[in-house]
């Protein structure tokens, strides 16, 4: 399952043009601390080093994710680089949480981003060309805009809404800290972050809107407590950039060939205190589950010593996915790599099937027989339908003494007699083979 996911978030990729990284398993514990806070390390697998000539230790941390590797990687080599960076990677990431479903100790997770960018027209152009790289892949496991829906928010906005809400801007810090979790805390946990943060009685009641999950683009969200909107051009210049920003996603996925899938969400924040512009989510709208999220992160380089790099980029895990994909009855009935040819062998001994297992294997052809001491061909013929392999290779008493074997396409059952001495042209002449395939073991054939 995880080999199935994997190959198609490579293929994907690399078909967007974006250059595979990887980095160590385990980094020094402060690398995750300088983006995410002491915090973090309740959540990781940690452990120090031993001890130097000097008595030194280091403390290291298993990876939970792959940015601040790669913030590091880029802040080193930044100048050198071409631009912008595109690179992905797929590593296995660990996180000392309790586990349940959709949550692992141990995971994969797909990560793409793009660096660079000298203009704000460009830098949007770079978010959505990797959230449509996110969506793209989706699509290519088998979902649609009718499963899955893109999520979309900006920091922008969402200090212009505090504005609207009347939060103090000495607070915004903590209203993105509150917004992020908003959703996830008990009314308890609320109060109990309100009084210790000395948050007004209005902006109180603004947040238990949101928590409530109320539209603030709807005018009875300003109406009563919490409402303090002020002025109306205020909330209009609000509605109209989220409109604007709206109608750019739109026909930009749709030229990309995306359409329907995006739409504004004011509770997507994804923790706008790290994120500095561009928001997403994608989630499906059988559990809405988050599948994928990401956004723009411009200040990670600098932190890590680098220059000043403007960068956005997302992450998606194997474990939701795969439930996802199995709910909505979209995965393969088998994910298991099927051979090329399946040698079916009925002859006395098992020398001429050796040969030939070799001379297909060479060829760069996935190859496999039964080893079975039965002769019966239509059992063996069963056994290499079974084995999902598109071609069988006969090899019976009669035809063997001819010097040809049947060669027996599984699909369509037809068969026919090849020279036992010119199997691979016969194999690639048959268009039995994909263009790549067949160029391949024409040239094998010829040596």
């Amino acid at each position: 399952m995880r080999r199935y996911i994997e190959d198609i978030w490579r293929k994907v990729s690399i078909r967007h043009g974006f250059l595979e990284v990887d980095g160590p398993t385990f980094e020094y514990l402060d690398l995750y601390k300088v983006k995410s806070g002491d915090e973090i390390v309740s959540q990781l697998f940690h452990f120090d080093s031993r001890e130097d000539k000097s008595g030194r230790t280091d403390t290291f941390a298993l990876r939970p994710e792959f940015t601040p590797t790669l913030a590091r990687m880029v802040a080193a080599k930044a100048n050198s680089l071409p631009r912008p960076i595109k690179w992905f990677s797929i590593p296995r990431c660990y996180r000392a949480e309790r586990q349940q479903k959709g949550r692992l100790k141990e995971f994969i997770q797909w990560n793409a981003d793009m660096l660079g960018g000298e203009t704000p027209e460009v830098r949007r152009q770079f978010d959505l060309e990797t959230a449509a790289l996110a969506l793209d892949c989706l699509r290519e496991f088998g979902l649609t805009n009718a499963d899955i829906q893109l999520r979309w928010n900006d920091r922008t906005l969402v200090e212009h809404l505090f504005e609207l809400g009347g939060v103090a801007k000495e607070r915004y810090a903590f209203a993105f800290y509150l917004l992020d979790r908003i959703a996830k805390l008990s009314s308890e946990q609320r109060a109990k972050l309100y009084t210790e943060n000395a948050v007004p009685d209005c902006e109180r009641a603004f947040f238990e809107k949101l928590a409530a999950g109320q539209d603030p683009l709807q005018a009875a969200f300003w109406e009563g407590p919490g409402g303090g909107l002020g002025n109306t051009g205020g909330f209009e210049t609000y509605a109209s950039a989220i409109r604007d920003t709206q109608q750019t996603v739109e026909s930009t996925f749709a030229l990309m060939g995306l359409p329907g899938y995006a739409k504004y969400d004011a509770s997507i924040v994804r923790g706008l205190a790290y994120y500095t512009g561009f928001v997403w989510e994608i989630s499906d709208f059988r559990g809405n589950r988050a599948l994928a999220g990401g956004g723009r992160y411009d200040k990670l380089i600098a932190m890590f010593g680098g220059p000043s790099l403007p960068a956005t980029g997302f992450g998606m895990g194997d474990v939701v996915l795969a439930i996802v994909l199995a709910e909505s009855g979209k995965l393969p009935k088998s994910v298991a790599a099927a051979p090329d040819v399946y040698v079916v062998n009925a002859l006395a001994t098992s020398d001429e099937a050796t040969k030939l297992l070799a001379q297909l294997r060479t060829a760069g052809l996935a190859a496999v027989t039964s080893y079975k001491a039965t002769k019966n061909i239509g059992k063996l013929l069963q056994d290499a339908s079974a084995s999902g392999a598109k071609l069988a290779l006969i090899l019976a008493p009669a035809e063997f003494e001819k010097g040809v074997v049947k060669l027996k396409n599984l699909a369509t059952r037809d068969e026919k007699e090849i020279p036992i001495t010119e199997v691979l042209a016969g194999i690639a002449i048959g268009g039995y083979m994909d263009s790549y395939s067949r160029s391949f073991l024409q040239t094998a054939a010829t040596r």
